[in-house]
């Protein structure tokens, strides 16, 4: 009997905790209306301008973001894409496969992701570049929780 009463009060306890998360979660502003692309702080936001208001034209619903104005690493990143490479990291042009259904859906191996180098990270870091068949473009700077299209030429 002891056993089960520890058992409920841990039950307890753990439903307390996974409400109170799921309240404090609800309350905070989103980084995107503070005009931080999601997923990035202050701290690491693309200089110049930020997201766009808009979603993107693709039919995402993603927010946009102006090539010029991700990090100059991005930047480097989307040089080496338009040569061809080469490019420094092994996985770079493996295949993405959307498994967390942010991007539009497309057929398997539609999407190929690329290392965003991050400065001080001893390994790939969480910036990438996905790039879909049709040449569309997105950056993430949290390893695929969040998503922004890329808009070049802007």
């Amino acid at each position: 009997m002891r056993g089960m009463g520890r058992l409920l009060t841990l039950a307890a306890v753990l439903v307390l905790l996974v409400g109170l998360g799921m309240m404090l979660s609800s309350t905070q502003e989103s980084p995107v209306s503070q005009g931080v692309p999601t997923g990035t702080t202050a701290a690491s936001a693309p200089t110049g301008s930020t997201a766009a208001s808009a979603p993107a034209g693709d039919g995402s619903g993603l927010e946009a973001v102006a090539a010029s104005s991700l990090p100059q690493e991005a930047r480097e990143t989307l040089d080496l894409i338009a040569r061809g490479g080469p490019y420094p990291y092994s996985r770079d042009g493996a295949v993405f496969s959307n498994f967390e259904r942010l991007l539009p859906r497309k057929p398997s191996g539609y999407y190929k992701e690329f290392t965003v180098r991050t400065p001080g990270e001893p390994d790939r870091g969480a910036r990438r570049i996905v790039v879909g068949e049709t040449g569309e473009k997105y950056y993430t700077p949290d390893h695929y929780e969040s998503f922004l299209q890329i808009l070049e030429g802007k």
